[in-house]
């Protein structure tokens, strides 16, 4: 028997999980990323150096002029020395060619993923790291911990130096950090960027990615494809506008857009993103499902109105938004298996709550979410599973110490504590008398 005091602790603790991830649009930075639709990679500035053809399949190499040497009189740089550094390389799948849909590439650093570039159609990328660093905004798609969104660790990037828009990096600021391609449906490779000189050649090389399995949704619409030049070109608009942070002006244009051509998802999704940043969210909401009218294997408005459902406490809705998305891809969104897992506790459906948050640690490869753990902990003490209760608990403590709930997670772990105490101190009853 459950006591009645931890029960009541672990009840009201249910509570608290209702708290959303930030809005998709900071206001530090709230254009849009640039749809996958276009297909086209990050340039790199005007200034940096511009790749040629290399004699290997799927690298791209640098004039040998474009870096002095230490015999044309420049010193090579210390670790220490910070300048812009240039990336460039190519994706590819396990079956041979550039992947169907742009890829995002990801500097991945201490496990905190930012998106920092796209493919485009033959599978190239190149960007930039320091001198206005040019990350492309993260869409709901992209997990924005810094990264747990409900237990306070900070830190965007998860290097500071990268992330405060310096002038430049240096080498030291590489170490942690990695490149991985970010694709639905598959799963990437890494490139290790520790070691890596300022002055080495940008081509990283080949990222591969590995299809999965079978993944029925997809991060673009395929109604786009069927979108008359008009709307295209107000879309099109439209998105140049939100880069410029002219949000207002941005919503005009893919208004049109939508009013050309109705199913038109992809920009559904678009302005739903941009009035988001403006803080219309009732209209974003409304756009998000005529999104999904339009487009219902689209997966990307879903994991706008999951938070939407969250922060409504909505967990009927919230069950069933997540459960869509995880049957369209039930690969590439712990958030989703997270947020599934939250909706079932509050209906207290504690078993299937159990096997979702067990599959969101499960496609959390890189641990961005920690709070995943003290809800399975929540979940196991609530069908009086204990002992595992504490080590989730511990490990949720473990990666969030500094997490704004860290105390009442103590709290909770105490009276766990307690009460198994108190069950060993009981004297086991006594047998009944042999005849």
């Amino acid at each position: 028997m459950r006591l009645h005091s931890l029960s009541v602790l672990l009840s009201a603790s249910v509570l608290t999980l209702a708290l959303i991830l930030p809005a998709a649009l900071s206001a530090q930075g709230s254009a849009p990323a640039p749809p996958s639709t276009g297909g086209g990679a990050t340039p790199p500035p005007s200034t940096g150096p511009t790749p040629g053809t290399g004699t290997s399949p799927g690298r791209q190499q640098t004039p040998q002029s474009t870096f002095p040497s230490p015999g044309q009189g420049d010193r090579l740089p210390s670790m220490d020395m910070v300048r812009p550094i240039f990336l460039s390389g190519k994706v590819l799948t396990n079956e041979g060619g550039p992947p169907s849909e742009s890829a995002t590439i990801e500097l991945v650093c201490n496990g905190i993923p930012r998106p920092m570039a796209y493919t485009n159609s033959k599978g190239n990328f190149s960007f930039q790291l320091g001198g206005g660093n040019n990350m492309v905004m993260p869409d709901a798609s992209v997990s924005n911990s810094g990264m747990d969104p409900f237990g306070g660790m900070g830190g965007l990037g998860g290097n500071p130096a990268i992330n405060n828009n310096r002038m430049g990096v240096s080498e030291r600021d590489l170490v942690g950090c990695e490149l991985r391609a970010a694709l639905p449906g598959f799963r990437s490779e890494s490139i290790q960027l520790a070691g890596r000189r300022l002055l080495d050649n940008p081509d990283v090389g080949t990222l591969l990615i590995q299809r999965l399995g079978k993944v029925e949704g997809y991060t673009t619409s395929m109604t786009t494809a069927n979108a008359p030049k008009n709307a295209k070109k107000a879309f099109e608009k439209g998105l140049k506008e939100a880069k410029k942070n002219k949000l207002a002006a941005a919503e005009t244009e893919i208004r049109k857009a939508v009013a050309e051509y109705p199913l038109y998802a992809d920009a559904w999704y678009e302005l739903g993103r941009i009035q988001e940043a403006q803080n219309k969210r009732d209209d974003a909401h409304a756009s998000f499902l005529k999104a999904l009218e339009a487009d219902a294997r689209f997966v990307k408005p879903y994991l706008h109105l999951m938070q939407h459902d969250l922060a409504a406490n909505n967990w009927e809705q919230l069950e069933k938004t997540t459960g869509t998305l995880l049957k369209l891809n039930p690969y590439n969104y712990p958030q989703a298996w997270y947020y599934n897992s939250v909706a079932l506790l509050q209906l207290q459906k504690f078993e299937d709550a159990e096997q979702s948050a067990r599959q969101a640690l499960k496609t959390d490869e890189l641990g961005q979410i920690p709070k995943i753990r003290h809800v399975l902990g929540i979940i196991l003490a609530q069908q009086n599973e204990l002992p595992e209760a504490l080590v989730h608990m511990k490990g949720y403590l473990e990666k969030a110490p500094n997490a704004n709930d860290a105390g009442q997670v103590r709290n909770q772990m105490m009276e766990i504590e307690r009460f198994l105490g108190r069950q060993a101190a009981t004297p086991a009853s006594a047998p009944p008398p042999q005849e």
